[in-house]
């Protein structure tokens, strides 16, 4: 049995009839651009992320990019990030001009280390972007506590819903974080039907920057208050995700019961290291990567057996070509480099049926001989 890494399919099929009858309604409607939709997916986005504001905009990587246009960042700054992700986290701190500033990993939870973080801050340093890898959050609290003055942009694309406790007390993703930026892309555990991202903030002054930024620089029409984006979020894209939302806590505890029916069936394979989720944290499990010395012989057994599979990330950042001018070498962020040759993420999706979870289950330790 062939097992898909994502089945947006089997997702769609359950909500189709919902979603269709709020599309229809926009196209019969023909207003496509924010209006409405947009601004009511805005309060259920803010609500979710227990935030005051909530900025719809045109996919993940604007809102990391605006959001740094609203605290002033440009040319001659540093933020401070992690080589372990996405590449949108840095390409947008360069696009702004600013300098990618890279810092190693904690090897459990493949998040920024904020020790590491606090002691690369130099006097040009304007932000710390730590991300929430494969739906676990990053410990915000910590890099609060060792850089109290220093705005941080909370790269939460991948953990929409995804809450930790801190002091006591539940924070939901982006709510902890100077501003905190989603991503709708259709793989993420919340995902629209093409691009789409969304900015929250708790802060009333760099909510309204932001409302003027995604509109290039304008909130009155034809009156330009500085040079901002083209970046709206359409009324399509907020209908269907609104149409979501309210399945995403279910969706997202499935990925997790998922998560656990993998970790009992894996947990005498002495070679593989399951995913660690801080006794802080609770995931929503976008990805469910676990990591092993012979990872390119574990996916080429999987590849043959049709089972679904893919590498999160294969080459850091601080290595990427484009990053060069940088001058990081191998060895200057060793566990984000260690990971990169040993993590394979393996389905986790919420549809997942018993026997497909028992053909990805069957395939991995069949790799070794069980």
């Amino acid at each position: 049995m062939a097992v898909p890494l994502l089945d947006l399919k089997a997702q769609h099929v359950t909500i189709r009839d919902e979603v269709v009858q709020h599309l229809l309604k926009v196209v019969d409607d023909q207003a496509f651009i924010l209006g409405a939709p947009v601004s009511a997916l805005e309060c259920e986005v803010a609500g979710l992320s227990k935030t005051k504001y909530a900025v719809g905009c045109a996919n993940g990587t604007d809102a990391i990019l605006i959001a740094m246009r609203a605290l002033d960042i440009g040319r001659g700054d540093e933020v401070v990030t992690t080589p372990f992700t996405f590449f949108a986290t840095a390409g947008t701190i360069h696009n702004v001009g600013a300098k990618p500033v890279f810092v190693d990993i904690d090897p459990k939870t493949f998040n920024i280390r904020p020790d590491l973080a606090a002691a690369a801050v130099t006097s040009r340093t304007k932000a710390v972007i730590p991300v929430d890898l494969f739906g676990q959050m990053a410990a915000i609290e910590e890099v609060r506590r060792l850089l109290p003055a220093m705005p941080i942009i909370e790269d939460a694309a991948q953990s929409i819903g995804a809450r930790r406790r801190i002091e006591g007390q539940w924070r939901m993703a982006g709510e902890a974080a100077t501003i905190g930026t989603f991503s709708f892309f259709p793989s993420k555990n919340l995902g629209g039907y093409g691009d789409g991202g969304m900015i929250v903030t708790q802060d009333e002054t760099i909510f309204k920057r932001l409302m003027r930024l995604r509109t290039h620089g304008s909130v009155q029409t034809y009156l330009h208050e500085e040079v901002g984006y083209n970046s709206r979020l359409d009324a399509l894209q907020a209908v269907v995700l609104s149409a979501k939302l309210p399945h995403l806590a279910a969706w997202s505890a499935k990925r997790r019961a998922n998560a656990a029916y993998y970790d009992a069936a894996f947990a005498d394979l002495g070679d593989v290291t399951t995913p660690f989720i801080d006794p802080a944290n609770e995931s929503i499990f976008n990805q469910y990567t676990i990591r092993l010395e012979r990872r390119d012989a574990l996916k080429d057994h999987l590849k043959a057996k049709g089972i679904g599979h893919s590498v999160y990330y294969p080459l850091p950042l601080h290595l990427q070509p484009c990053f060069a001018y940088l001058g990081y070498k191998e060895g200057s962020c060793p566990e984000s480099e260690k990971a990169s040759h040993e993590v394979v993420s393996l389905p986790v999706f919420p549809e997942l049926t018993r026997a497909q979870l028992d053909e990805v289950v069957a395939g991995v330790r069949s790799f070794f001989g069980k």
